[in-house]
């Protein structure tokens, strides 16, 4: 998505209180940052003192954005809505009689809106400012099984689109005609096979040309180059207090940092930010568990840049 992240600064924008957990004493201030959540509890705004600032009256959405504007886009599982700050809905989409469930949200540049449906008819779409369907393919995510058919679709620079598709254990890359161009594997003998259940659920192009995968319940985050190779991978290996449970959403910082929903915890860790040399930096430790994640704020200051997420 090639949105600009420059948002605006008001009583939306906010943030939970992070807990730093560097290892060595540092002079540099603690990292605040304020971020949207799409979880099970709560689906709103938390600002940088831990604190629900805005919430959108409905917990357990699946994806959504603070969007340029100020209004937050959501998906849950049968509809979709775009609020303003003051939540009146300017956008509504409810999914299809056909299908089953709604996989994912993104706002275009073009301002069309990206959809997945998930079900006897597994497809992608784009909407116009009405709801109205102006584009639309199949997707083929190898089962039946509704629920694990696809996750958070992205469209990219290119014009093609990055789906996460469960059990068929990849990360397929489509042409606007739905053709797939590419596929990145997460079942290979190098993430612990079909056994580890490395179901990919989130998928980021990078501006470097790699793709950043989580998979859920093999507790990894990983990099793949151009040609589908593992380059940088992170999992509970790399901690004390295993963090990573089921990771699910994912934010590719400004500075390289990737920020992380561990949608399946069972401590206090709900949300993790790691550099790329898997220093832990922040974390989030209040009480709502995050399905998908935004990060909109850091110590006062927007977040710039492409919201890689």
């Amino acid at each position: 998505m090639s949105l600009t992240r420059s948002f605006v600064v008001s009583a939306l924008l906010l943030l939970a209180v992070a807990n730093s957990t560097n290892a060595e004493p540092t002079d540099a201030p603690a990292i605040r940052h304020s971020f949207f959540v799409a979880g099970p509890s709560f689906t709103g705004i938390i600002d940088e003192d831990g604190k629900e600032s805005w919430d959108s009256g409905r917990p357990a959405a699946r994806d959504g954005y603070v969007l340029p504007s100020g209004n937050v886009l959501i998906a849950w599982g049968d509809e979709i809505k775009e609020f303003t700050p003051d939540k009146k809905i300017v956008f509504h989409y409810r999914k299809s009689a056909e299908n089953r469930e709604i996989g994912t949200v993104q706002r275009l540049a073009d301002g069309r809106t990206l959809v997945t449906e998930l079900g006897a008819k597994p497809r992608l779409m784009e909407l116009s400012d009405k709801a109205e369907i102006l584009m639309e393919f199949p997707l083929l995510p190898e089962t039946d099984n509704a629920h694990m058919q696809t996750r958070m679709a992205r469209k990219l620079a290119s014009g093609n689109y990055l789906v996460p598709h469960l059990l068929a254990f990849k990360v397929k890359e489509y042409t606007p005609q739905g053709k797939v161009v590419q596929a990145f594997i997460t079942d290979g003998p190098e993430l612990g096979g079909r056994p580890a259940e490395a179901w990919p659920f989130t998928a980021i192009r990078l501006p470097n040309g790699r793709t950043l995968v989580t998979l859920t319940h093999a507790n990894k985050v990983v990099e793949f180059s151009e040609k589908g190779e593992i380059v940088w991978s992170i999992s509970n290996d790399d901690f004390k207090d295993n963090p990573l449970a089921d990771p699910c959403g994912a934010h590719r910082l400004p500075n390289g940092n990737t920020v992380i929903a561990s949608y399946g915890a069972t401590g206090p860790v709900k949300v993790l930010e790691v550099t790329p040399e898997k220093k832990l930096v922040w974390t989030y430790t209040g009480k709502h568990k995050a399905h998908e994640i935004q990060v909109l704020t850091t110590n006062g200051k927007p977040v710039e840049g492409v919201p890689l997420k």
